[in-house]
Parts: structure tokens; C-alpha cells; sequence
């Protein structure tokens, strides 16, 4: 359970835990003059981030994102450092025509980038990742625990 209460974007993400990579960040939505200056006004979007899931299991840390329309050759998925994994892509706009009048945009496009620093029990070699219907799923396995080896000793007298 989140730590920040919803009145601020509704985010899942715990500020205090260290594995998160992710900032909170007050402003975000808000669109800076600057931000305007830096990109065109129909990639402004584009600083949108994709939403994840991160899940532990005893056996693996799984991660669910929502990319709804795009193909698995439009999302990279990749291990830096030896434990962050990256997952980003980018969104194409559409298509414009001189003859077309649009009326609302609202589904972003441009580039996103979702980074998170695992634990040391991760296996990042053994990563695998799929895609069906818009939402990637990254699967990390881990290191089992070691139990300690427990000796009996029988008991003379």
C-alpha cells in the first residue's frame, strides 16, 4: 500500500522503498514553460511515464505494464549494471492529413522509460519477457534462500 495518499496521482509507488528508482515528483502533469519550449505541443506527452506492477512471489519478481497499442518490437526490455532493469519504447502519433479536423487528442505518444533497481536475489540472467494484448510482462527469477543445514546430535548416557 502506497505511502502517499491518492489525492496525488493515484500512485502505487512507495517513496521509502529503496528498490524504486521512481521520484515523486509534485509537479508531475503539470506542463512547465520550459517542457513547452524544449518539444513540440503534440509530443508534450511524450513525458508521460507507463504504468507498472511490480509484484515479489517467493520465486520471482514480476512486472506488468500497460502499452496499449504497441508490438513487442516497439518496447525494449533490458538489464543495466548488473541489477536495474529498463523497460521503455515509444508511441508514434498519427498520422496527420491537411483534409482532417481533429477534435480531442488525449492518448499520448512519444518515448517512455520505467527504470528499477532490484535486489541481490534477483537472477538477472534468466529475465524473460512477454507480450500479449498491450501489457508486457518481465519475469526475474530469484535466488532460492538457503536454508541452514540443521545437524542432529544423539545424546550419550
Amino acid at each position: 500500500m502506497s505511502l502517499i495518499p491518492s489525492i496525488f496521482g493515484g500512485r502505487r509507488t512507495n517513496v521509502f522503498d529503496p528498490f524504486s528508482l521512481d521520484m515523486w515528483d509534485p509537479f508531475e502533469g503539470f506542463l512547465t514553460p520550459s517542457a513547452l519550449a524544449n518539444a513540440p505541443a503534440k509530443d508534450v506527452a511524450a513525458f508521460t511515464n507507463a504504468k507498472v506492477d511490480w509484484r515479489e512471489t517467493p520465486e520471482a519478481h514480476t512486472f506488468k505494464a500497460d502499452l496499449p497499442g504497441l508490438k513487442k518490437e516497439e518496447v525494449k526490455v533490458e538489464v543495466e549494471d548488473g541489477n536495474i532493469l529498463q523497460i521503455s519504447g515509444e508511441r508514434s502519433s498519427e498520422n496527420e492529413e491537411k483534409s482532417d479536423q481533429w477534435h480531442r487528442v488525449e492518448r499520448s505518444s512519444g518515448k517512455f522509460m520505467r527504470r528499477f533497481r532490484l535486489p541481490e536475489n534477483a537472477k538477472m540472467e534468466e529475465v524473460k519477457a512477454s507480450m500479449e494484448n498491450g501489457v508486457l510482462s518481465v519475469t526475474v527469477p530469484k535466488v532460492p534462500e538457503k536454508k541452514p543445514e540443521v545437524k542432529s546430535i544423539d545424546i550419550s548416557g
